[in-house]
Protein backbone atom coordinates (compact mmCIF):
# COMPACT_ATOMS: atom_id res chain seq x y z
CA UNK A 1 0.00 0.00 0.00
CA UNK A 2 1.53 3.57 -0.73
CA UNK A 3 0.02 6.98 -0.95
CA UNK A 4 -2.28 7.54 -4.23
CA UNK A 5 0.06 8.49 -7.34
CA UNK A 6 3.34 7.96 -5.43
CA UNK A 7 3.58 11.62 -4.82
CA UNK A 8 5.38 12.98 -2.14
CA UNK A 9 3.86 12.69 1.64
CA UNK A 10 1.94 16.07 2.08
CA UNK A 11 0.10 17.86 5.44
CA UNK A 12 -2.83 16.82 5.91
CA UNK A 13 -5.46 18.93 4.31
CA UNK A 14 -7.24 21.20 6.99
CA UNK A 15 -10.76 20.55 5.72
CA UNK A 16 -10.89 16.72 6.10
CA UNK A 17 -14.43 16.35 6.08
CA UNK A 18 -13.33 12.23 7.56
CA UNK A 19 -12.12 13.39 10.54
CA UNK A 20 -12.04 13.01 13.52
CA UNK A 21 -11.05 9.43 11.72
CA UNK A 22 -11.96 5.73 13.90
CA UNK A 23 -7.77 5.36 15.00
CA UNK A 24 -7.44 2.03 17.13
CA UNK A 25 -3.65 1.74 17.09
CA UNK A 26 -0.88 4.69 16.72
CA UNK A 27 2.47 3.43 16.17
CA UNK A 28 5.54 5.54 15.97
CA UNK A 29 9.43 5.58 15.69
CA UNK A 30 11.26 6.83 18.32
CA UNK A 31 14.45 8.68 17.61
CA UNK A 32 14.17 11.69 15.16
CA UNK A 33 10.04 10.81 15.17
CA UNK A 34 8.30 10.87 18.64
CA UNK A 35 12.48 11.85 20.10
CA UNK A 36 13.64 15.84 19.63
CA UNK A 37 16.81 15.81 18.85
CA UNK A 38 18.24 16.29 22.25
CA UNK A 39 16.45 12.53 22.77
CA UNK A 40 13.31 13.95 24.90
CA UNK A 41 9.75 12.51 25.14
CA UNK A 42 7.10 15.40 24.53
CA UNK A 43 5.82 15.90 27.97
CA UNK A 44 2.24 16.77 26.30
CA UNK A 45 2.78 12.56 24.81
CA UNK A 46 1.60 11.79 28.36
CA UNK A 47 -1.73 13.52 29.13
CA UNK A 48 -2.16 12.52 25.59
CA UNK A 49 -1.90 8.99 26.23
CA UNK A 50 -4.66 8.59 28.66
CA UNK A 51 -6.83 10.12 26.38
CA UNK A 52 -5.99 7.57 23.99
CA UNK A 53 -6.44 5.17 26.36
CA UNK A 54 -9.76 5.99 27.42
CA UNK A 55 -11.07 6.00 23.78
CA UNK A 56 -9.38 2.23 23.43
CA UNK A 57 -6.67 3.27 21.18
CA UNK A 58 -3.34 1.34 21.71
CA UNK A 59 0.17 3.23 21.69
CA UNK A 60 2.79 1.71 20.43
CA UNK A 61 6.71 2.71 20.11
CA UNK A 62 8.27 0.92 17.25
CA UNK A 63 12.04 1.34 17.44
CA UNK A 64 15.76 -0.57 16.79
CA UNK A 65 15.94 0.64 20.69
CA UNK A 66 16.16 -2.93 22.87
CA UNK A 67 12.84 -3.21 24.90
CA UNK A 68 14.75 -2.79 28.25
CA UNK A 69 15.47 0.96 27.24
CA UNK A 70 11.90 1.34 25.96
CA UNK A 71 10.71 -0.16 28.99
CA UNK A 72 12.61 2.95 30.81
CA UNK A 73 11.46 5.41 28.56
CA UNK A 74 7.52 4.89 28.98
CA UNK A 75 8.13 3.30 33.00
CA UNK A 76 5.28 5.85 33.62
CA UNK A 77 2.83 4.45 31.09
CA UNK A 78 3.84 1.36 30.73
CA UNK A 79 0.75 -0.97 31.23
CA UNK A 80 -0.92 -1.89 27.98
CA UNK A 81 1.76 -0.33 26.04
CA UNK A 82 3.02 -2.79 23.18
CA UNK A 83 6.87 -2.46 22.36
CA UNK A 84 7.78 -2.62 19.10
CA UNK A 85 11.48 -3.53 20.11
CA UNK A 86 14.73 -4.31 18.03
CA UNK A 87 13.31 -3.21 14.83
CA UNK A 88 10.37 -5.24 14.95
CA UNK A 89 12.28 -8.85 15.97
CA UNK A 90 11.04 -8.40 19.78
CA UNK A 91 7.37 -7.83 20.84
CA UNK A 92 6.52 -6.95 24.09
CA UNK A 93 3.07 -6.06 26.31
CA UNK A 94 3.26 -5.79 29.57
CA UNK A 95 6.26 -7.76 30.16
CA UNK A 96 5.22 -10.68 28.50
CA UNK A 97 6.60 -11.81 24.62
CA UNK A 98 4.17 -11.33 22.07
CA UNK A 99 6.51 -11.91 19.27
CA UNK A 100 10.73 -12.55 18.70
CA UNK A 101 12.72 -13.53 15.81
CA UNK A 102 16.09 -15.41 16.36
CA UNK A 103 19.24 -15.87 14.67
CA UNK A 104 21.12 -19.15 14.48
CA UNK A 105 24.27 -18.59 16.31
CA UNK A 106 26.07 -20.07 12.89
CA UNK A 107 25.15 -16.66 11.38
CA UNK A 108 25.81 -14.86 14.46
CA UNK A 109 29.12 -15.63 14.11
CA UNK A 110 29.35 -14.74 10.29
CA UNK A 111 28.21 -11.19 10.62
CA UNK A 112 30.55 -11.10 14.12
CA UNK A 113 33.26 -11.88 11.94
CA UNK A 114 32.36 -9.59 9.13
CA UNK A 115 32.39 -6.40 11.28
CA UNK A 116 35.45 -7.90 12.68
CA UNK A 117 37.21 -7.32 8.55
CA UNK A 118 35.85 -4.09 8.42
CA UNK A 119 37.52 -3.18 11.44
CA UNK A 120 40.61 -4.54 10.57
CA UNK A 121 40.11 -2.56 6.94
CA UNK A 122 40.27 1.03 9.12
CA UNK A 123 36.34 1.08 9.30
CA UNK A 124 35.53 2.89 12.61
CA UNK A 125 32.48 0.74 13.67
CA UNK A 126 31.34 -1.35 16.57
CA UNK A 127 29.14 -4.07 17.02
CA UNK A 128 26.44 -4.91 19.43
CA UNK A 129 24.60 -8.43 19.57
CA UNK A 130 21.02 -7.95 20.98
CA UNK A 131 19.75 -10.77 23.00
CA UNK A 132 16.44 -11.61 24.46
CA UNK A 133 18.17 -10.56 28.15
CA UNK A 134 21.48 -8.03 27.45
CA UNK A 135 22.74 -6.37 24.52
CA UNK A 136 26.72 -7.70 24.79
CA UNK A 137 29.92 -5.60 23.15
CA UNK A 138 33.22 -6.53 22.51
CA UNK A 139 34.35 -2.47 21.95
CA UNK A 140 34.68 -0.75 24.97
CA UNK A 141 36.09 2.76 24.28
CA UNK A 142 34.29 5.35 26.05
CA UNK A 143 33.15 6.93 22.30
CA UNK A 144 31.62 3.76 21.31
CA UNK A 145 30.06 2.99 24.23
CA UNK A 146 28.47 6.40 24.71
CA UNK A 147 26.25 5.55 21.18
CA UNK A 148 25.86 2.36 22.56
CA UNK A 149 24.30 3.31 25.46
CA UNK A 150 22.00 5.91 24.01
CA UNK A 151 19.54 2.85 22.86
CA UNK A 152 20.76 -0.36 25.32
CA UNK A 153 19.84 -0.02 28.56
CA UNK A 154 21.41 -3.18 29.32
CA UNK A 155 24.90 -3.56 28.12
CA UNK A 156 27.27 -6.20 28.81
CA UNK A 157 30.74 -6.26 27.92
CA UNK A 158 32.23 -9.63 26.37
CA UNK A 159 35.34 -10.72 25.18
CA UNK A 160 34.06 -12.90 22.15
CA UNK A 161 30.79 -11.37 20.50
CA UNK A 162 30.75 -14.95 18.74
CA UNK A 163 30.32 -16.89 21.61
CA UNK A 164 27.73 -15.13 23.57
CA UNK A 165 25.00 -17.76 25.15
CA UNK A 166 21.66 -16.04 24.96
CA UNK A 167 18.78 -15.75 22.18
CA UNK A 168 19.89 -13.52 19.68
CA UNK A 169 17.50 -11.35 17.89
CA UNK A 170 19.50 -8.81 16.29
CA UNK A 171 22.92 -7.54 14.95
CA UNK A 172 23.37 -3.87 15.59
CA UNK A 173 26.34 -2.22 14.14
CA UNK A 174 27.36 1.53 14.70
CA UNK A 175 29.73 3.29 12.20
CA UNK A 176 31.37 6.71 12.83
CA UNK A 177 31.10 7.34 9.41
CA UNK A 178 27.91 6.93 7.42
CA UNK A 179 26.34 3.62 7.67
CA UNK A 180 24.33 3.61 4.49
CA UNK A 181 27.58 4.24 2.65
CA UNK A 182 30.12 1.88 4.01
CA UNK A 183 29.07 -0.76 6.27
CA UNK A 184 25.85 -1.38 4.58
CA UNK A 185 27.31 -2.21 0.98
CA UNK A 186 30.03 -4.39 3.00
CA UNK A 187 27.39 -6.60 4.82
CA UNK A 188 25.24 -6.67 1.29
CA UNK A 189 26.01 -10.47 1.22
CA UNK A 190 23.77 -11.23 4.26
CA UNK A 191 20.79 -9.60 2.68
CA UNK A 192 20.36 -13.00 0.39
CA UNK A 193 19.44 -14.71 3.36
CA UNK A 194 18.99 -12.21 6.09
CA UNK A 195 17.80 -8.85 6.26
CA UNK A 196 19.81 -5.60 6.76
CA UNK A 197 18.48 -2.62 6.89
CA UNK A 198 19.98 1.06 7.39
CA UNK A 199 18.11 2.30 10.65
CA UNK A 200 19.89 5.56 10.73
CA UNK A 201 22.94 7.74 9.84
CA UNK A 202 25.66 5.68 11.79
CA UNK A 203 23.74 2.38 12.43
CA UNK A 204 22.58 -0.89 10.34
CA UNK A 205 21.03 -3.65 11.28
CA UNK A 206 21.23 -7.28 10.87
CA UNK A 207 17.73 -9.94 11.36
CA UNK A 208 16.17 -12.68 10.53
CA UNK A 209 13.90 -12.46 6.63
CA UNK A 210 10.91 -11.37 7.01
CA UNK A 211 11.39 -9.68 10.53
CA UNK A 212 10.64 -5.50 10.44
CA UNK A 213 8.22 -3.44 12.14
CA UNK A 214 6.21 -3.12 9.47
CA UNK A 215 5.97 -7.02 9.31
CA UNK A 216 5.65 -6.40 13.54
CA UNK A 217 2.80 -3.76 12.92
CA UNK A 218 0.35 -6.27 10.67
CA UNK A 219 0.82 -8.73 13.26
CA UNK A 220 -0.54 -6.60 15.57
CA UNK A 221 -3.02 -5.60 13.63
CA UNK A 222 -4.28 -9.28 13.10
CA UNK A 223 -4.30 -9.92 16.72
CA UNK A 224 -6.18 -7.07 17.34
CA UNK A 225 -8.87 -7.10 14.68
CA UNK A 226 -7.52 -3.48 13.43
CA UNK A 227 -7.30 -2.55 9.79
CA UNK A 228 -4.92 -0.02 8.39
CA UNK A 229 -8.07 2.62 8.15
CA UNK A 230 -7.93 2.43 11.95
CA UNK A 231 -4.64 2.92 11.57
CA UNK A 232 -1.30 5.44 11.74
CA UNK A 233 2.33 5.36 11.80
CA UNK A 234 5.09 7.78 11.93
CA UNK A 235 8.74 7.17 10.89
CA UNK A 236 12.08 9.04 9.72
CA UNK A 237 14.45 6.62 8.69
CA UNK A 238 14.84 3.87 5.84
CA UNK A 239 13.76 0.84 8.68
CA UNK A 240 10.47 2.86 8.80
CA UNK A 241 9.45 2.27 5.18
CA UNK A 242 7.52 -1.19 5.57
CA UNK A 243 5.72 -0.15 8.38
CA UNK A 244 4.60 2.94 6.93
CA UNK A 245 3.09 0.45 4.17
CA UNK A 246 0.22 -1.21 6.60
CA UNK A 247 -1.37 1.88 7.69
CA UNK A 248 -3.58 4.44 5.71
CA UNK A 249 -3.06 7.31 7.90
CA UNK A 250 0.83 6.95 6.99
CA UNK A 251 3.18 10.18 8.08
CA UNK A 252 6.53 11.32 7.22
CA UNK A 253 8.35 13.65 9.53
CA UNK A 254 9.37 16.98 7.82
CA UNK A 255 12.72 16.22 8.74
CA UNK A 256 12.91 12.15 7.39
CA UNK A 257 14.41 10.62 4.55
CA UNK A 258 13.31 11.05 1.07
CA UNK A 259 12.98 7.84 0.03
CA UNK A 260 10.33 7.99 3.66
CA UNK A 261 8.68 11.71 2.57
CA UNK A 262 8.46 9.50 -0.78
CA UNK A 263 6.39 6.47 1.12
CA UNK A 264 4.32 8.16 3.19
CA UNK A 265 1.08 9.37 2.57
CA UNK A 266 0.99 12.50 4.55
CA UNK A 267 3.68 14.77 6.39
CA UNK A 268 3.82 15.58 9.64
CA UNK A 269 5.31 18.45 11.29
CA UNK A 270 9.80 18.13 12.07
CA UNK A 271 10.59 15.73 15.75
CA UNK A 272 11.30 19.14 17.44
CA UNK A 273 8.71 20.62 16.51
CA UNK A 274 6.17 17.74 17.87
CA UNK A 275 4.95 16.26 14.49
CA UNK A 276 3.73 13.16 15.98
CA UNK A 277 1.79 14.75 18.41
CA UNK A 278 0.08 17.38 16.67
CA UNK A 279 -0.87 14.99 13.84
CA UNK A 280 -2.73 12.37 16.20
CA UNK A 281 -4.80 15.52 17.42
CA UNK A 282 -5.27 16.19 14.26
CA UNK A 283 -6.63 12.89 13.42
CA UNK A 284 -8.23 11.46 16.30
CA UNK A 285 -9.89 15.17 17.52
CA UNK A 286 -8.01 14.77 20.65
CA UNK A 287 -5.78 17.25 22.56
CA UNK A 288 -3.28 16.41 25.31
Amino acid sequence: MTHPGNAPARPLAADRPDLPADIRLIVTDMDGTLLDDDGRIPADLWPLLERLRSRGVLFCPASGRQYASLAVQFKDAFDGTVFIAENGAFVVRDGQEISSDLLEPPFVRNVVAAARDLAADGVDIGAVVCGKRTAYVERTDPAFLAEAVKYYALLTPVDDLASVDDDIIKIALFDFGTAEHSTAPALKPFDETHQVVVSGEHWVDVMHTGTGKGAAVRRLQQELGVTPAQTMVFGDYLNDLEMLDAAEWSFAMANAHPQVIGRARYLAGSNNEHGVLHAIARVTGLTP
